[in-house]
C-alpha cells in the first residue's frame, strides 16, 4: 500500500526560506494534526557552477557559488504534492530548486 503522506526537502538560499516555507504551508504542507505550517529547518552550503546558457540568481556562469542555505523539511499529503511544490517553485529564486520527497507513516 503506497503511503499518503510524504517528506518533502528543499534548500533555498537564507533569505528567501520564509517566503518558500510559508508559500508551501499555504498551499497545504506542515499539517500535523491541528498544527499547520509545521517545519524543520537546517542551515548548510550550497555549491554549483551555472551553465553558459543558465540565468543564476547567485553567481556567474562558469563560475563556482557558494550559497548559505536553509534545507526546509515539511510534511505533505501526497494528494496536495502537486500543489505544494507548485507553489514552493512559485517563490523559490533558482531556476531549478534543488528538492525531493519520501514516503513516511504517521499515527
Amino acid at each position: 500500500m503506497e503511503s499518503t503522506y510524504v517528506m518533502l526537502m528543499v534548500s533555498v538560499p537564507l533569505e528567501h526560506a520564509d517566503a518558500v516555507r510559508r508559500a508551501m504551508g499555504d498551499a497545504g504542507a506542515g499539517i500535523l494534526g491541528d498544527y499547520s505550517h509545521c517545519s524543520f529547518s537546517y542551515s548548510g552550503t550550497g555549491r554549483f557552477v551555472p551553465g553558459e546558457s543558465a540565468h543564476p540568481a547567485y553567481g556567474k556562469p562558469g563560475e563556482l557559488a557558494s550559497v548559505a542555505e536553509e534545507r526546509i523539511e515539511m510534511l505533505c499529503s501526497r494528494a496536495k504534492l502537486a500543489s505544494i511544490i507548485a507553489a514552493m517553485k512559485r517563490v523559490h529564486p533558482y531556476e531549478k530548486p534543488a528538492f525531493h520527497y519520501f514516503p513516511v507513516e504517521i499515527e
